[in-house]
C-alpha cells in the first residue's frame, strides 16, 4: 500500500522523516458533531485534517465548552499525545464532516525513541505548532481584553 499524499502541515517535517510518518498514517472519517476526545481523556492518538474543521474547546463550569480554536485543512489536531502525562488539555468536536490522517501516539513516541533525529524533528514540528498557537490565543485575548480607543489615561 502506497503512503497517502500529505499536504502543507507535515511537510513541516524533512522529507525523510514525513515519509516515515505517512507510512503509519491510517485514513478516518467523523461526522459532524463527533467528539474526537474530551479534556483530561487518554492522548493516545492525533489527527492532521484533509477536509472539514474541528473546534478545540474546554470545559466552562455550568456553560457549554468555550471553542478556543477551529481547525481546518492541514492542520493538526493534538498534540498532547507527545507529552506526559498524556492526557488531552483540551476537548475537540467535528464542526463539519471531518476527513483526517489518524496517527498512533504510543508508535510515534516509539518511533521518536528509536531515531533520536526523527524525535527532534517530530518535536520542533508540534513545538512550531504550539508556538503559533500560542501567540494566536494571544492576539485573541488582546482582541477581547485590550482597551479599544486610542485614548490613553493621564
Amino acid at each position: 500500500m502506497n503512503a497517502p499524499s500529505t499536504g502543507p502541515m507535515l511537510r513541516a517535517l524533512p522529507a525523510e522523516h514525513r515519509q516515515r510518518l505517512m507510512r503509519i498514517a491510517r485514513e478516518v472519517s467523523f461526522p459532524q458533531g463527533a467528539r474526537l476526545f474530551e479534556e483530561d481523556g487518554s492522548a493516545d492518538r492525533f489527527w492532521v485534517i484533509r477536509t472539514g474543521t474541528v473546534d478545540l474547546d474546554m470545559r466552562v463550569p455550568g456553560r457549554r465548552p468555550a471553542v478556543l480554536e477551529t481547525l481546518g485543512l492541514n492542520e493538526l489536531v493534538g498534540w498532547s499525545w507527545l507529552f506526559a502525562p498524556h492526557t488531552w488539555h483540551l476537548g475537540a468536536e467535528a464542526t463539519s464532516p471531518v476527513r483526517a490522517y489518524e496517527f498512533d501516539a504510543a508508535a510515534v513516541r516509539g518511533m521518536c525513541r528509536e531515531d533520536p533525529a526523527f524525535g527532534l524533528a517530530v518535536a520542533e514540528w508540534i513545538g512550531g505548532i504550539l508556538a503559533h498557537r500560542l501567540r494566536s490565543a494571544r492576539a485573541r485575548l488582546l482582541d477581547l481584553y485590550a482597551p479599544h480607543s486610542g485614548v490613553g489615561f493621564l
